[in-house]
């Protein structure tokens, strides 16, 4: 008895300092990559210019089309359901920023560590692999949140642009939407182990989610083959969302379906990224390839 009991408690706390360690790490790759973001503040720069200067392109279109006497609104408001066109377009394209640079992040993060020399020599710590992918989750949160308080002062100065936002569903759909992104930059990852680059994927995806989401025009427009496409790729459901909760006040209520299949599709791609990374990073240890470009 007093050895299976200490037995037990060997294992409870040596669980505990695992679990400790692996925060620490944690703790490291964060303060990491927060000392490389602060390192090149020019990126402030990219922040001011960026959440005007993307969309700037679309809205001046949407002025064209519109006609002298903004007579294209009408047909706007019947397909899309606001006739507010520029925060239709702002909130579009910023969510695909959004996406667009989490994923970067989190594909390319082992690729950083390649480009350094230090991802082999990482990998021989006990660290989890997670947490070198996580571990600009932080950092690119409070990135992400200084580009969209530009966003909103940018166009509140420059286009007069108001927003009817719900913030607290909002969040919800930031929140849900971090699975299935993070479980596609899982997948990135592996092919970055693999193939040590996945440029030519990454921007595969980015062309499918500006042709096929909507972050521009309403899904209306396209021809029917291309919406129902549209309906199973997560993107669209987290603009649809986005658009509702910051557009039109929604509640939980009015954007709970699209939360709720968001989140299956989150819990689809996690465990999709986590058991391709995971093999493939395997394969890459025992072949000794980590180390190569």
């Amino acid at each position: 008895m007093e050895t299976t009991l200490s037995s037990g408690t060997h294992l409870t706390s040596l669980s505990r300092t695992t679990g400790l360690a692996q925060l620490r790490a944690f703790g490291a790759i964060i303060w990491r990559e927060y000392l490389h973001f602060v390192r090149y503040p020019t990126w402030v720069i990219a922040f001011i210019i960026w959440p005007i200067l993307f969309p700037a392109t679309y809205i001046f279109s949407s002025f064209a089309l519109a006609g002298p006497s903004g007579v294209g609104v009408t047909r706007f408001l019947e397909v899309a359901g606001t006739d507010n066109f520029l925060g239709y377009i702002v909130v579009g394209t910023s969510v695909w920023m959004w996406a667009n640079t989490l994923l970067w992040n989190v594909g390319f993060a082992l690729r950083g560590e390649q480009m350094r020399g230090t991802l082999e020599s990482n990998w021989m710590t006990p660290t989890s692999r997670f947490l070198f992918l996580l571990g600009s989750g932080p950092v690119h949160a409070v990135s992400m949140l200084m580009f969209f308080l530009f966003t909103v002062v940018e166009f509140r100065i420059f286009f007069h642009l108001t927003f009817n936002a719900n913030l607290f569903s909002l969040l919800a759909v930031f929140l849900a939407a971090l699975p299935a992104l993070y479980g596609l930059g899982f997948t990135f990852a592996s092919l970055v182990i693999t193939a040590r680059e996945a440029n030519a994927f990454v921007f595969l995806v980015r062309g499918i989610v500006m042709i096929f989401c909507g972050i521009t025009y309403p899904l209306a427009v396209m021809p029917p083959w291309m919406q129902a496409v549209a309906e199973w790729l997560p993107p669209t459901l987290i603009i649809r969302a986005a658009r509702l909760a910051a557009l039109n006040h929604a509640s939980l209520e009015v954007i709970a379906p699209d939360l709720v299949r968001l989140l299956a599709y989150g819990a689809f791609w996690l465990a999709l990224g986590y058991l391709t990374f995971s093999q493939i990073e395997r394969r890459a240890r025992l072949k000794g390839a980590l180390n190569q470009y």
